[in-house]
């Protein structure tokens, strides 16, 4: 059990280093997805921001091909993976660097490859990052739920369709599965949408146009627009080398950093960013085993040991706290290097003798468990609810007699 919940903690801490995080999902394949994600999360390392690409395709992976780094070697050690850098700014992850042969076949069912994505999000060692741009397999199965729910507070997701009826079809349930996964749709993207002649530039909408728009309006999510179907996005991708680089004065090559411009603009989801290396201690007020409501009469504190570098966490540490008195644990636990707090309640004068250390208090912790309380935090799911006791004469708000204002 502690060796689980250590690695969820990971997970967290190793999410909660990343801005935003964006599933390009589709309910059909051959839609040209992997192309879009590719291209989106080039865009956006071209724009100066700090990304990272994963394929979690695992049937068939196709970013390597795309970006031209197939059989390339990975470096790691026995905790962590480090993925394949790509310019300045792009760090990718695929299950094709780990394939001895490229055309091996990958024969997994629903369990293993939920341990393989939960891999490649905690023990890669992703670093800070901008952004996370996820290349998912299209449909509904494993691997798209799985993303869902090992990325909690994910910024939403990029579907991509092509315009024809027999796309839309599976597409709008696509749109149906975010909604049952709460995860919000960032917009539609409607590939493949028109024929571009290479030699006079007329279109020719063989495919049709406007079949994604449309579903996007008929399900009241936003549409990020139209990526015509040109011949050099498929000796782009053949090639090695994104469209968004290789063409970028091609319309379809202004779509993309269109839309990955409108990805500069998210606003994220709660998920705090822990940054800096080294160690951060936090502290959780305990009684009876469980979070304390009252902080200034906690029977003991139990102090976990973040490692920001080596994104691992260890503990519980017993902390005995001295005999209370007005702002005597803040003190102690500021000499105990302690960095975060989280707490049921406590009193105003504790919450201002921490910030004069530069210690972060969460208040209002609901979970019961101290160690899932942690892992809450680390994965953006723990915010404060900004409240501080009024005092010990509190009869009831936060709890009962003596009161979590102990220190106030």
């Amino acid at each position: 059990m502690a060796e689980q919940n250590n690695d969820e903690a990971r997970l967290a801490l190793n999410l909660s280093k990343i801005k935003h995080k964006v599933l390009v999902l589709s309910g059909k394949g051959g839609v040209g997805k992997s192309t879009v994600a590719v291209n989106l999360a080039v865009a956006l390392a071209t724009a100066g921001k700090k990304v990272g690409l994963i394929d979690i395709d695992l049937h068939g992976p196709s970013v390597p091909k795309m970006l031209g780094i197939e059989n390339m070697p990975l470096d790691g050690s026995q905790n962590s993976i480090k993925p394949f850098v790509v310019g300045d700014n792009l760090l990718v992850m695929s299950i094709g660097f780990l394939l001895k042969n490229q055309d091996d076949a990958v024969i997994w069912r629903g369990p293993l490859k939920m341990g393989v994505i939960k891999q490649f999000l905690s023990d890669v060692d992703w670093g800070e990052l901008d952004y996370i741009v996820v290349d998912s397999p299209p449909g509904t199965g494993d691997e798209p739920l799985s993303i869902a729910q090992l990325i909690p507070d994910a910024d939403g997701a990029v579907i991509v369709t092509t315009p024809q009826n027999v796309a839309i079809q599976d597409v709008r349930k696509c749109i149906t599965f975010c909604s049952q996964v709460n995860l919000p749709v960032i917009g539609v993207v409607e590939n493949m949408s028109g024929y571009v002649c290479p030699h006079c530039g007329e279109h020719d909408d063989f495919f049709g146009k406007g079949g994604g728009e449309e579903m996007a309006a008929d399900m009241s999510v936003p549409f990020m627009g139209r990526v015509p179907f040109e011949s050099g996005v498929v000796e782009a991708g053949d090639s090695g080398r994104p469209f968004v680089i290789s063409n970028p004065e091609s319309e379809a090559g202004k779509v993309f950093a269109s839309m990955a411009a409108s990805l500069l603009t998210l606003k994220g989801r709660k998920a705090p960013v822990i940054t800096g290396t080294g160690n951060l201690k936090i502290a959780v007020p305990v009684d009876g085993g469980k979070v304390s409501e009252h902080f200034g009469h906690a029977e003991k504190f139990l102090a976990f040991e973040v490692d920001r570098t080596k994104n691992t966490v260890s503990g519980p540490e017993e902390l005995q706290p001295p005999e209370h008195g007005v702002g005597v644990i803040p003190e102690w636990l500021a000499g105990e290097k302690v960095g975060v707090v989280l707490a049921g309640g406590i009193g105003q004068k504790a919450k201002d003798i921490f910030t004069e250390h530069g210690i972060e208090v969460v208040t209002g912790v609901a979970e019961k468990d101290p160690a899932e309380a942690v892992k809450s935090f680390l994965g953006g799911a723990l915010a404060s609810k900004g409240e501080a006791c009024s005092g010990h004469d509190h009869g009831g708000g936060c709890g009962g007699p003596g009161g979590c204002g102990g220190n106030s």
